[in-house]
């Protein structure tokens, strides 16, 4: 190496000793076996170490641990052949300060071999400060930041409880005071605070907002595009509420929350300095905001799917408990008819009215109990084709003569024909009606719709893949009343549930119209907000012009009861039926009938009688005989042993027990002596 030329009267030693000590950057000299034996104070600053505390220090001990094998194989192969490299050709190398933590540094080496010199000089400068390794650093930690966030919606179990967390991911990533997830409310004119951190004293989560002061939301939302405040102080036309200002927020940031395309809500972030928010930034929160979207729309989902599962779950308790308690029903009017033809009772004048107010309340516990089917999804529907339109115009014509008349009736309706029952659907539409009506105490506006709806709206599924692609009649009744909370709107469907005062109302309105749409392969939506109104939806298969719907018609009416023709005297008849009360009460309509009967208590007992020779003339059977084989297994037994044999099926449940439309005739508990005596003569009309 070419030696430096010195000046007259220069001390070399105590010059370069001064220089390596005032040097900025720090600086080591290492021996071939990696030991330092030298260090300057820059180093000492840099690398955490007090004194001499570097000097006989190996050189690995500055490596992290994780790369320090490499770090060793590559010291070696220098040492063989030393050459200079200089800073700034690597940007990843990481230097382990002596309390554990790690700085980014760049290296410089410059051997001495060249002198006779068995060391390496090697000058270290950290990087952490240079503006494009802050930028490479931070767009890091925000790809860092998604990916966990990422993971955490994978593993998530409570879509909700994670969406709590975002505005904590945000806060933490951005370094920033606070973050907010504001939703739209249904009506426009507020937005929620669904999640934050920062928040000013006495705001809390679920906090309304009105949206006339959060104008860069406002603003936001109405375009659809983030938008970047980089100094509050000179941006005109934002005004923010005024326990935001008093927290001194100087900048912020604001990203649009979209559901399905369509903007509901912002996530919006604050920093008390000015100038904090950029592009890295921006890019961040919308990736995140998208994510967030898809999290928003899985908690819908969950939500959905946990609505419907509880629904279901009430429907078949319900429908257990009407069939249990039709058959009780069925044994207090059953004893009642037979009392009004004992002399004793026929003739007393006291006991006549006794027993029919006791008939009129069986008949209302029959129609409770006709609800609790409809929730359950269990009654016996007759469908129908239905013109919608008519239906709706005649429906507004008789409430314009029957509601308080400060209430105007309108009706906006196409040409629609739809599938169902027509008499479930009228009473589903008054039920919503009167609903409507009480809920406009002062008067307001019922407005009925019927428009063709190619498919359900995304948050209403059907579990029938077989009617993937069919098309609806949708039918809104919608009004300008009180409208409903979330947590009213999120009950509204349950049985027993109402927010009238007691004596009311029985809370099975909405759960009936519930269970009819579903029933009839259809669905409801609902839609409302305090003060703005509520309108509910009924969507059921559309009927093409040529009569029949997209899917298959479910069932076609049965038509009115035969005229009645007498029963054959003596007819046998075989009835199966779980209940000892009920087969009581069968027997002695039978006995007045002029019938001979045999009676079993399941359809095991029930299918020997058949194989035998016995004569017999009809098969009476309930559907549901406990454990056993239901009725309609043993009336498809009866088909195979008697061809031929009159078949008549009783239950307290739906048609979609009778395994297929029309396949049985069946009589619907609790019945009355005529109804039974009538539904005898159908079956052995049709027989002949």
């Amino acid at each position: 190496m070419e030696r430096i030329p010195l000046g007259p009267g220069f001390d070399d030693g105590k010059v370069f000793r001064s220089v390596f000590a005032a040097y900025p950057d720090a600086l080591l000299v290492v021996d071939q076996q990696g030991l330092i034996v030298l260090a300057n104070p820059a180093a000492l600053d840099l690398l955490g170490y007090s004194g001499d505390e570097l000097i006989g220090l190996n050189v690995e001990q500055l490596v992290p641990d994780a790369v320090r094998p490499r770090h060793a194989t590559y010291r070696h192969g220098y040492a063989k052949a030393p050459r200079a490299r200089p800073m700034g050709r690597q940007l990843d190398l990481t230097a382990r300060r002596r309390d554990g933590s790690e700085v980014m540094v760049e290296i410089a080496l410059s051997p001495l071999h060249s002198d006779g010199l068995p060391y390496v000089v090697a000058a270290i400068r950290a990087i952490d400060g240079y503006p494009r390794v802050q930028a490479a650093l931070k767009r890091a930690r925000y790809a860092e930041q998604l990916a966990h966030f990422g993971r955490l919606m994978v593993d998530a179990a409570d879509s909700h409880a994670l969406l709590l967390q975002v505005p904590a991911i945000v806060t933490d990533a951005l370094e920033v005071d606070t973050a907010v997830i504001l939703m739209l409310e249904p009506n426009g004119l507020a937005f929620r605070i669904t999640a934050g951190t920062g928040l000013p004293p006495g705001t809390a989560i679920g906090d309304l907002i009105a949206n006339d002061v959060e104008r860069f939301s406002r603003g936001v939302v109405a375009e659809g595009k983030s938008k970047v405040i980089r100094d509050l102080a000179e941006e005109s036309g934002i005004r923010l509420p005024g326990q935001w200002r008093d927290m001194g927020y100087a900048s912020g940031i604001v990203v649009p929350v979209s559901d399905r395309g369509r903007v509901v809500g912002t996530l919006t972030v604050g920093a008390c300095a000015a100038e904090r928010f950029g592009e890295d930034e921006e890019r961040f929160l919308d990736s995140l905001s998208s994510m967030l979207a898809t999290l928003l729309q899985r908690e819908k989902s969950e939500e959905a799917l946990r609505h419907s599962q509880r629904l279901e779950s009430v429907g078949q308790l319900t429908g257990g408990i009407a069939h249990d308690f039709n058959n009780l029903l069925t044994v207090i009017s059953g004893n009642l008819q037979v009392l009004e033809d004992v002399p004793g009772c026929a003739d007393d004048p006291s006991i006549r009215p006794l027993i029919a107010s006791a008939m009129r309340a069986t008949r209302r516990g029959a129609e409770l109990t006709g609800k609790l089917l409809a929730f359950s999804r269990r009654q016996v529907l007759q469908p129908a084709v239905i013109d919608a339109r008519a239906l709706l115009e005649s429906l507004a014509d008789m409430l314009r003569r029957t509601l308080d008349q400060r209430i105007a009736i309108h009706v906006e309706a196409e040409d629609a024909l739809c599938m169902a029952d027509p008499v479930q659907l009228e009473s589903a539409l008054l039920n919503i009606a009167i609903n409507a009506r009480d809920a406009m105490p002062q008067g307001g506006t019922l407005s009925f719709a019927c428009r063709i709806a190619p498919a359900l709206p995304t948050p209403l599924t059907l579990d029938e893949p077989e009617r993937v692609g069919q098309a609806y009649v949708a039918i809104s009744v919608a009004d300008t009343g009180e409208g409903m909370s979330e947590a009213v709107k999120a009950r509204a469907f349950e049985p027993f549930f109402t927010t009238k005062d007691a004596g009311r109302g029985t809370g099975l309105g909405l759960a009936t119209v519930y269970g009819f749409a579903r029933q009839s392969h259809g669905a409801v939506g609902l839609q409302s907000a305090i003060g703005i109104g509520t309108t509910l939806t009924l969507y059921l298969p559309l009927v093409r012009d040529d009569g029949s719907d997209d899917d298959e018609a479910s069932a076609a009416s049965s038509g009115p009861p035969p005229t009645p023709s007498g029963l054959p005297p003596g007819l046998r008849v075989l009835v199966v039926e779980d209940d000892a009360e009920v087969r009581s009460i069968v027997r002695k309509f039978l006995d007045t009938m002029g019938c001979e009967a045999h009676f079993c208590a399941t359809a095991e007992e029930a299918l020997p009688v058949l194989a035998s020779d016995a004569p017999l003339g009809l098969l009476l059977t309930d559907i549901a005989l406990g454990a056993g084989l239901r009725g309609t297994e043993l009336a498809d037994a009866a088909k195979k042993l008697r061809p031929g044999l009159p078949v008549l099926l009783m239950s307290g449940f739906s048609t979609d027990l009778l395994g297929g439309p029309g396949a049985w005739e069946l009589l619907r508990k609790p019945y009355t002596r005529a109804e039974l005596e009538s539904a005898i003569r159908k079956v052995l009309r049709a027989a002949q």
